[in-house]
């Protein structure tokens, strides 16, 4: 005999309750409902399970009888999909986590204290993404989830909406004649060489680094490749090239010969999390959530000047 599972969840909260109108309360349905599925129950059994008067509703010897045999099957149900939406959660306990940036670190950091509280059997772990490399970790599966610097345009690659934003600013050697300048212009890129990063980037975020033109068209210089933040400032410092970064380099990498100045008319970057499109598991929407919420929301300004 084939059991609609809706019936046994409105025998056994009505058997608790014994009232219609709090078990329908509690299943979020009408008491015609209720009663339809209780009806339709003692139908299949053959023989009433309550004794309902207008003011009160008494389970029956067999009622009884079905409740006491009924309710260790559903607890263990309950268990077990539990279970298996912890395994969906949390797979084999550890999320990795990678992150590009020092404020994209301290917001992994955050999102994963708050994952404690939330989710306390799962493992967050955090590394940082190579410079050279943007992906190849997190296709192969070194890192379930990255906060990375947008735009992110892979197909095999899913990703969240901004958390963070920040400023542009252009790293020079401290006697070059911009660094005593208030800000820069993205025109004013045609007259130094730009730092490359070296490895083997898409088109677009090589563009993105380092860009091959002006807005007006104008060509810009290529300076040395880099493989790294520190490698990259010593060049600049060298007067070897600029550098086209982000404005929280100022602050976590200052150092003596260089100097950051912002620009004028560039739009700011944003940071957000990627994870691999056929893999959102449990455990990333959560860290997704997690991480949201300790952006403040998401969106705008995070804090990453």
């Amino acid at each position: 005999m084939l059991t609609d599972r809706d019936e046994l969840d409105c025998f056994l909260i009505l058997a608790g309750e014994l009232h219609f109108g709090r078990t329908a309360e509690r299943m979020l349905l009408s008491r015609a409902r209720v009663s339809q599925l209780v009806q339709r129950l003692e139908r299949r059994v053959g023989a009433p399970l309550f004794l309902r008067t207008s003011r009160s509703v008494a389970l029956t010897a067999l009622g009884r009888q079905l409740r006491a045999d009924l309710e260790p099957h559903h607890r263990g149900i309950a268990r077990a999909l539990e279970r298996a939406a912890a395994t969906a959660r949390a797979a084999d306990g550890v999320l990795h986590v990678g992150f590009t940036t020092p404020p994209a670190g301290e917001l992994v950091l955050k999102a994963a204290e708050a994952m404690r509280a939330t989710h306390p059997g799962l493992a967050v772990e955090v590394c940082e993404v190579p410079l050279s490399d943007p992906y190849g970790q997190l296709r192969s599966g070194d890192f379930d989830v990255q906060f990375a610097e947008f735009p992110v345009r892979e197909a095999d690659l899913g990703e969240g909406p901004a958390l963070l934003t920040e400023a542009r600013v252009l790293a020079v050697a401290a006697g070059d004649p911009l660094a005593a300048r208030e800000s820069v212009s993205l025109e004013e890129l045609a007259g130094v060489p730009l730092l490359t990063v070296a490895g083997d980037l898409p088109p677009y975020r090589r563009e993105h680094q380092a860009p091959a033109r002006t807005p007006a068209g104008r060509p810009i210089r290529r300076g040395p490749e880099v493989t790294n933040m520190q490698e990259a400032l010593m060049q600049v410092a060298a007067g070897r090239g600029a550098l086209l970064t982000s404005a929280h380099t100022a602050t976590y990498y200052a150092r003596p010969g260089v100097a950051y100045v912002p620009f004028a008319d560039a739009e700011p970057v944003g940071y957000g999390l990627v994870w691999r499109a056929a893999d959102n598991s449990g455990a990333v929407r959560a860290f997704a959530r997690a991480a949201l919420e300790a952006a403040g929301g998401g969106g705008s300004g995070g804090g990453a000047a």
